[in-house]
């Protein structure tokens, strides 16, 4: 199915047998009951880039990380030097899919560049949800977005009164700055690119720029960091997925800030790579990197992108966007020699220019994408080592929400 025109798909949200696709223009949502004849439901125009969704019951929320002149549907871009700018989260409800209606928005200091659903613990479940910002780039000419900017927000979201939602925290989580000076970083720390929660278990992987690190949740409102790394070969901590035991998070390296072609055989395999963890005693032990060995072209924008588990029990295998490098599926279980098991991808565009998949998910059976201007692909994966996975049901999936997922 197509997307909305001339905008680029980015991340996706599951719930219910539909799809919800951000994407620079809005979002879309796609039924997929029956993915073999998905159709477009409704495209929501309302720009603002990256518009990463999430969605939890019947309310949706998407990151917007472009300064607007107001908060509506309707605004243009406004630089960040304006006090009057915004940016910041917007809150839909789309009980009724066919015609979302925009209830809310949350201002937050430099915007939303990711966000991150936390369910409340406890009691607290059925009453909030929290929503962990990550933000960057400030500068001293930035009324809402004043260096230094080590911090994360976290928006409480009262479940019966979605409307009421306002931001709870702001923690610093890098009171010593972070990794600054590292020589090759794309950027120094600043707060966090994007935060993976694994809510039942309260504990965080944060990819945060210069730094890989631990959250301790228990306390939804003041996340504390419990484990800390760096890695020469990173330029660019971008994204984190535990496994399902929650004994290894594999964090990516967006190295060139995804619109440049490191995936050809000067740039190696330990670059624009991910790079495998095992937690023990608490504490992040490296192990290894993966990266696709199959050499895309100098004008192929290829890195290391979102990707989730596919739930294969005693297992850890994943798929992932490689932008223009396609879709890999992968098997770390053996942390210290992963290895790829299958791939999707078009090949060079026609048309040049950067492009590619950006978000390739496991979804009840079908791996899903997000194409930069192809659309949203549906791909079917038959394989003896994936196919229990198919016993494994999720209502809902918010890949940086992770659950445990539970076999037959």
């Amino acid at each position: 199915p197509a997307p909305l025109p001339a905008t680029i798909n980015t991340d996706i949200a599951f719930q219910d047998g539909y799809a919800y696709v951000g994407n620079y223009g809005g979002f879309s949502i796609y039924d997929i009951r029956d993915p073999k004849k998905a159709t477009v439901v409704s495209s929501v125009v309302c720009p603002g880039s990256q518009m990463d969704v999430s969605v939890y019951g019947n309310l949706l929320f998407a990151a917007v990380d472009s300064s607007r002149n107001n908060d509506s549907c309707n605004s243009t871009g406004l630089t960040a030097d304006h006090k009057e700018a915004w940016e910041g989260v917007r809150i839909f409800d789309v009980s009724d899919k066919a015609n979302p209606k925009y209830i809310k928005s949350v201002e937050t200091n430099c915007g939303s560049h990711t966000l991150t659903l936390v369910p409340g613990k406890g009691g607290d479940k059925h009453r909030n949800v929290y929503v962990y910002v990550s933000s960057y780039l400030p500068a001293a000419n930035f009324p809402d977005c004043l260096p230094p900017h080590d911090k994360i927000s976290i928006i409480k979201v009262p479940l019966k009164d979605p409307a009421a939602a306002a931001v709870a925290a702001t923690p610093v989580v890098f009171p010593d700055g972070g990794n600054e000076t590292q020589p090759g970083l794309l950027l120094p720390t600043q707060g966090c690119h994007d935060i993976t929660a694994y809510a039942e278990r309260d504990i965080a992987a944060g990819a945060c720029m210069g730094d890989g690190v631990l959250f301790d949740i228990s306390d939804r409102l003041n996340p504390k960091i419990t484990a800390r790394t760096t890695d020469p070969n990173f330029a660019f901590w971008h994204s984190a997925t535990f496994s399902n035991d929650a004994r290894k998070v594999v964090f990516t390296d967006e190295l060139g800030g995804g619109g440049a072609a490191t995936c050809n055989e000067a740039t190696g395999p330990n670059k624009g790579a991910d790079a495998i963890y095992e937690i023990v005693k608490g504490q992040l032990v490296f192990k290894s990197y993966f990266k696709i060995s199959r050499h895309q072209a100098d004008s192929e924008n290829c890195v290391a992108h979102n990707g989730s588990l596919i739930p294969v029990k005693g297992r850890d295998i994943m798929v992932q966007a490689w932008y223009m490098g396609g879709l890999s599926i992968w098997d770390f279980t053996d942390s210290a020699n992963p290895k790829e098991i299958g791939y999707f991808e078009r090949g060079p565009r026609a048309a040049g220019g950067g492009g590619g998949i950006w978000s390739a998910y496991y979804y009840n059976g079908y791996i899903y994408g997000a194409d930069f201007h192809a659309g949203f692909d549906i791909v079917k994966i038959s394989d003896p080592l994936t196919d229990s996975a198919r016993h494994v049901r999720f209502d809902r999936l918010n890949v940086q929400t992770q659950e445990r997922y539970r076999s037959w």
